[in-house]
C-alpha cells in the first residue's frame, strides 16, 4: 500500500486561537478533520517543542508543524470480481447503477458478495483511504431490493464533502415508484419522523416528532392506472426505508413491498405471474456538486427491465 510520508506545514496567522485539528484542516483541505484529529491523537504531529498529542491544543498562528502520514491500511473486507455498472468515475468518486438484489455494504448475514466487495476489486490500488483505510466511502445506501444510482467516495476529502451535502439535504435524489392505488391529490408532501419500530426492530415506523429523524418526501403522479400508479418521489431528507414507509402511511404502499404493505389480491397475482419479487422502487436521478471541481453533476438511470415490464402490464388496464 506504499510507505508513510512526512508533510511540513506552516500555519497561517489566522489559525491563532484555533484547535490544532481545525487549524490543520484549514491548511490541508485534502485531509479530513477527523483523520487529522486521529493523527494528532496518534502522536503523528510535531511542532518546535516536540510531539503534540492533544487535538484540542490551541494554536498561536505561524507554527511550523510536521505530520507523518501513514499509508492507508488494507481493508479487511474481501475484494471480489463482481460485475458493476459504473456510469461515472474519476480520482475522487464514482457513481454506480446498482441492480436490485445487490447488498451495498457487508453486514450480518451478508459478509461478502456486496457492492463494497465489488468496489474493492474494481478500485484496487486507486483508493487513497477513508479514515486511514483503503476502502470505498459509502456516502448513502439504497436497499438491497431497490435498484438505481448511488455515489461512492474514493478519498477522505471527497467523502467528507459529499457527506456534508447529504446532511444539508442539497443532493437531488428522485425515485420512480409503483404503488397500489392512485394517490389523491396526485401530488403532495409527506412529513413524518422515522425511527426503528418498537414492535419490530427490522422495520422503520413513523413516530412522534422529536422521537425519530425528521423525514420529508415529495411525490407526484406520473401515470395513473386502473388500480395503481407510477410516481416520482423526491427525497428532501434521506432516511432508512423513507419512501417505503411514507407511501405506506398514506395508503399507497409500493407494489411488492411485503414489509410495509400488503399488495391487493389482483395486483399480487400479477406480480406473481411476472415473477416480480421486490419493492417497485428505482433510484432514477442523482445530482450533487463535485467535491473537487465544484461542478454540478446530474445522472439518470433508465428503468430496469422488470419495472418496465410491470408498468407495461399495468398500462393494459389504464383508464380511458
Amino acid at each position: 500500500m506504499g510507505a508513510e510520508k512526512s508533510i511540513n506545514v506552516i500555519l497561517p496567522a489566522s489559525a491563532a486561537g484555533l484547535r490544532i485539528d481545525r487549524a490543520l484542516a484549514m491548511a490541508l483541505p485534502e485531509h479530513s478533520r477527523e483523520r487529522l484529529k486521529a493523527m494528532v491523537g496518534g502522536g503523528r504531529v510535531a511542532g518546535a517543542a516536540g510531539t503534540i498529542w492533544d487535538p484540542a491544543q490551541k494554536m498561536k498562528g505561524g507554527e511550523a508543524l510536521t505530520l507523518v502520514i501513514a499509508a492507508p491500511r488494507p481493508s479487511t473486507t474481501l475484494a471480489q470480481d463482481i460485475p458493476l455498472t459504473i456510469v461515472y468515475e474519476d480520482s475522487a468518486l464514482l457513481v454506480v447503477d446498482k441492480p436490485a438484489g445487490l447488498v451495498v455494504h457487508p453486514a450480518a448475514g451478508n459478509f461478502d458478495g456486496t457492492m463494497v466487495n465489488a468496489l474493492l476489486h474494481h478500485c484496487a490500488g486507486r483508493l487513497s483511504g477513508i479514515g486511514g483505510v483503503a476502502r470505498p466511502g459509502i456516502v448513502h445506501r439504497i436497499d438491497k431490493d431497490t435498484s438505481g444510482l448511488l455515489v461512492v467516495a474514493k478519498t477522505d476529502p471527497a467523502h467528507e464533502f459529499l457527506s456534508r451535502q447529504f446532511a444539508a439535504h442539497s443532493v437531488d435524489r428522485r425515485y420512480t415508484a409503483v404503488v397500489a392505488g392512485v394517490p389523491a391529490p396526485p401530488a403532495g408532501r409527506i412529513e413524518g419522523a422515522l425511527a426503528r419500530s418498537p414492535a419490530n426492530r427490522q422495520k422503520m415506523a413513523i413516530v412522534a416528532a422529536g422521537r425519530g429523524k425528521h423525514a420529508v418526501t415529495h411525490y407526484r403522479t406520473v401515470r395513473a392506472f386502473a388500480r395503481s400508479a407510477q410516481l416520482e418521489c423526491r427525497l428532501e431528507t434521506g432516511r432508512t426505508h423513507q419512501i417505503r414507509v411514507h407511501m405506506s402511511s398514506i395508503g399507497h404502499a409500493l407494489l411488492g413491498d411485503a414489509t410495509y404493505g400488503r399488495t391487493p389480491g389482483s395486483l399480487a397475482a400479477l406480480l406473481q405471474d411476472l415473477g416480480f419479487a421486490r419493492q417497485a422502487l428505482h433510484a432514477a436521478t442523482l445530482g450533487f456538486v463535485h467535491p473537487t471541481t465544484q461542478e454540478k453533476l446530474s445522472f439518470e438511470s433508465a428503468l430496469p427491465a422488470d419495472i418496465v415490464e410491470l408498468i407495461g402490464r399495468l398500462s393494459d388496464a389504464e383508464p380511458e
